[in-house]
Formats: C-alpha cells, structure tokens, sequence
C-alpha cells in the first residue's frame, strides 16, 4: 500500500461517517459508576451500547458484538470473570478490544486483572499517565482515578506497551497522546470541565471501541476517537456555566460534531517513529491519497 499524507481531522471525519452509518454494536463491561453516561454517549455519537457482563453470557456476546470494552473501574468477583470471559471470546473472534486499566498501580486486584488481560492483546489500551506507567510496571498509579504524572512522562511506557502487545495506547491527559509503537499523534483538544463529570474519561474507552469497529487501521481509528470526543468537549463548554450544564451538552454535542468542527477545530501533530515532521506520510487505511498535512488541520 503506497504511503500517504495524512490528515487526522480528514480521517476522522470519515470514519465517524461510517459509524453513523452503520452503528457499531459495544458491549461494555465497565464499571457501576458510569454505566448509564457510557451508554447515553455510545447512543449520542452513534453506536449501539450493550452493557452484558454477566459470566455465561459476556463471552457469548464478545464472540457476536462489534466491539468490547472492559473497564476495571468497579471490579467486584463476577465481573472479573466476565471480563476473562469475553476478552478470551474476543480474541477468538477477532473482536477489537479495549482494556481501560482504570486506577491500577495502588490497588492490587485490579493491577493483577490488567496484567492478566493484557495479555489477551487488546486492540486498543486507554488510561491516564499513572495508569500506563503502572501497566508497563514502571509506576505505583496516582490518587485513585486521577493521574500524579505526565502525558509525556508516559510516553515511552506508551510505546513500550504498543510494541510488547501490538496494541495501540492512548494516554488521556491535557495533551492526549495516541502511538502504535511507530506512529505517534498528539492531540491538543478538549476542555477542563470533561475532568469534572463522573464517566469523562470512562466513557472515551467505549467510544474508542465504537471507532475500532468502524475502521480499519486501529491507530488512525484511536485517533478519531480522540479527536471527536475532545472536540465536542469544547462545542459543550462554550455556554455551559459548570460541569452539571456541561454535561449534557456534551451528549449533544456528540451528536451534532461533524466534519466541519473537527476540520475547524483539529489541533493535532503526528508523526512517525523518530519523526518530528507532523507531515510525514503515514501508512494508510485504504483511503484515498491526501493531499493535506497532519498538522493543524483547519486552523
């Protein structure tokens, strides 16, 4: 396949098309807290949540859903076993997987469950800085859910985990970075009052699910993920006056980003491997050659 210039905002437009277009199915083992947020969020950009996580039945559906999420924020005894279930039933199936490794580090049983089934071979890894470090054994976790380091600081335990398990890493921060172990974008959207609403970052793990069924080259699919969430964070935070306003706002504005917001908004660098040029031409997805550069797409 020839290489190409690729253009994120441009390549995320498309593939949320696609989801709209044919609504991916996501179950979601996830945790008690943002159950209902996660779902109205999956509905509001325009797949289909299935919260099945029960043992017996969630490997059952891993095996006939379009995507899975496992999210390690409540993990009491069935669901972990839920959890074994259907990444076991995923990697069967080849059904895309995302393992959001929430809180780990700190707290044991949930660190051991993250290194167990890591080594099913998510599709995709989302968490925060402290959560990456402390999955590829190079940090403690921070406080609970919220990180103690560094987007950057996670950058290398990021390509570490990308090349180890062949799976694309996003780390959510100020700045999110997203790498394959060869590719790396940064993406400089999003808005501070996402950080205040229960399920912000749980429910960006069930979106990335949604995009992984919807494409076919899982980086550039974490990358949309990334881009449309964080860019309708911003459309909600113009005019809301906290994060009880924010809110649904922001399931609004999930259903109402279109191509022209991410192509007005997109603030985003990638790159190869070793690469600083944003521009670099990076494999493609069976799209169309680009002409437009990576970097600050609209802006």
């Amino acid at each position: 396949m020839s290489a190409r210039l690729y253009d994120p905002a441009h390549s995320s437009a498309l593939r949320l098309d696609r989801l709209r277009e044919s609504p991916p199915l996501v179950q979601c083992i996830t945790n008690t807290v943002v159950t209902n947020f996660t779902a109205n969020v999956l509905l509001a950009v325009g797949a289909a949540p299935a919260m099945v996580d029960i043992v017996g039945e969630a490997g059952a559906f891993a095996r006939v859903a379009s995507a899975l999420l496992v999210n390690l924020g409540t993990p009491n005894p069935q669901q972990r076993d839920a959890a074994r279930e259907a990444v076991a039933a995923a990697r069967e199936a080849g059904t895309p997987w995302v393992l959001d490794p929430v809180a780990i580090g700190a707290l044991p049983i949930r660190t051991a469950l993250a290194h167990e089934l890591v080594e099913f071979g998510p599709t995709a890894i989302r968490g925060n800085a402290s959560e990456i470090l402390a999955l590829a054994g190079d940090g403690a976790g921070g406080r609970g859910v919220d990180a103690a380091d560094s987007t950057e600081a996670a950058a290398g335990a990021a390509a570490l985990l990308a090349e180890r398990f062949g799976a694309v890493v996003a780390v959510s921060g100020p700045v999110d970075l997203i790498t394959d172990g060869t590719r790396t974008a940064r993406i400089a959207n999003g808005d501070a009052l996402l950080t205040r609403v229960t399920g912000g970052g749980c429910a960006l793990g069930a979106v990335t699910a949604a995009f992984l069924a919807a494409g076919d080259d899982p980086f550039e699919a974490t990358v949309a993920a990334n881009l449309v969430y964080t860019v309708a964070a911003e459309l909600a935070a113009e005019g809301a006056s906290g994060p009880g306003s924010f809110a649904p706002r922001f399931v609004d504005a999930l259903a109402a980003v279109d191509a022209a917001a991410l192509a007005g908004r997109a603030r985003v660098t990638a790159s190869l491997a070793g690469d600083a040029d944003a521009s670099a031409p990076l494999p493609g997805a069976g799209d169309a050659p680009l002409e437009i550069a990576a970097a600050g797409a609209g802006a």
